[in-house]
């Protein structure tokens, strides 16, 4: 049993509902996007804070889950009450690990996090690999070294790739010199939510399976048919994998609309001199950039989206198990060492100067 059997999971959980909090009360939301580095520190502490009860929570799940399935037997309410304890200040230590990494290291400490545990798994995936070797099955792993370059080269042109808007300051005279006239670019992201939305899908997901797992242990014959009928559905494979698509499509559009805000965009560049050639300030411009960050947040979405159900189809098709490393790995591992190149070559550049 792991100390951090819980992962990031409550972290990551208690952001989301954070962030969908947002939409509810816009005071939230002001703190988040206008109140500046101590408004993104406050929001930050609130999503930590209600990291630990959730952790508690998924802790008491799973642990009774597995009493369910004989795994853990014969626990008193002590036992209990401690398992719960040691799991939920697991999460909260990985949640603390992170933290040190987003303030002191270099990149995004949930994203090193997960990376980690995923580049952990290759090894065994690997060893299982060769233990169960098939000369038939040559073609299949060819191909799925095939369709690995050609995810990693997509994952890097999506997650590269941006449209440059145009930007023109205009000239302000002050006494005998002039300032501004300077044209440069707004860039925008195909891809401005990174890998988040499938970590957010793949949370909001795990939860319904935990419930109707939790629930099928109860002592009612009509709970325990609903909660198998409800399970089956669930392990569908194609079932799960149209949930799983249409999740990381919405949480994409979600997740952009919160991280890049038009209108915010726009009320500073009408108050630092700024336009966009050939359109108005103010809502115009506003309108203009919305329309743009939805056009290319759509290919992101469906890039995004075609990636989480990539090993999934594949599997369905060659009925082999793929590697641990699949489609939503190769994104997480690609993202995460590109971001991490970013971030060092910038701090050796700023060194330098």
């Amino acid at each position: 049993m792991s100390i951090f059997m819980l992962g990031v999971g409550p972290f990551i959980t208690a952001s989301i509902i954070m962030q969908l909090m947002t939409l509810v009360y816009p005071k939230l939301k002001e703190m988040y996007q206008e109140d500046g580095e101590a408004g993104r520190r406050k929001f930050s502490q609130y999503s930590r804070l209600l990291s630990v009860p959730l952790a508690g929570l998924q802790g008491f799940g799973l642990l009774t889950l597995l009493n369910q399935q004989g795994v853990l037997v014969g626990l008193s309410l002590e036992d209990k009450i401690i398992s719960i304890i040691i799991v939920t200040a697991g999460a909260v230590l990985l949640m603390w690990m992170g933290e040190l990494i987003n303030e002191y290291g270099i990149g995004n400490g949930l994203s090193i996090l997960i990376f980690a545990g995923i580049v952990a798994a290759l090894p065994g995936a690997i060893s299982q690999i060769i233990l169960t070797y098939d000369p038939a099955q040559i073609p299949t792993y060819i191909g799925f070294v095939i369709l690995s370059i050609i995810i990693v080269g997509g994952v890097v042109i999506v997650t590269e790739g941006e449209r440059p808007v145009p930007i023109t300051y205009a000239k302000q005279v002050r006494g005998m010199k002039t300032h501004g006239g300077v044209s440069t670019y707004l860039p925008i992201r195909v891809n401005n939510a990174g890998v988040m939305p499938i970590i957010f899908a793949l949370s909001i997901l795990l939860f319904p399976q935990l419930i109707v797992n939790f629930l099928a242990g109860v002592d009612n014959a009509l709970v325990q048919d609903i909660s198998s009928s409800v399970l089956n559905f669930l392990q569908n494979p194609w079932f799960y994998s149209t949930i799983y698509f249409f999740l990381v499509f919405g949480f994409t559009y979600f997740y952009s609309a919160v991280t890049f805000d038009p209108h915010t965009i726009a009320t500073n560049l009408q108050k630092g001199g700024a336009f966009v050639p050939g359109v108005r300030p103010g809502a115009s411009t506003e309108d203009h950039i919305a329309g743009i960050l939805t056009r290319l947040t759509f290919f992101g979405a469906l890039f995004l989206g075609v990636i989480a159900m990539l090993p999934l189809i594949m599997q369905e098709i060659t009925g082999i198990q793929t590697l641990a490393i699949g489609g939503t790995g190769l994104l997480i591992v690609v993202s995460v060492v590109l971001d991490l190149v970013k971030k060092i070559e910038a701090q050796v550049t700023m060194r330098e100067y």
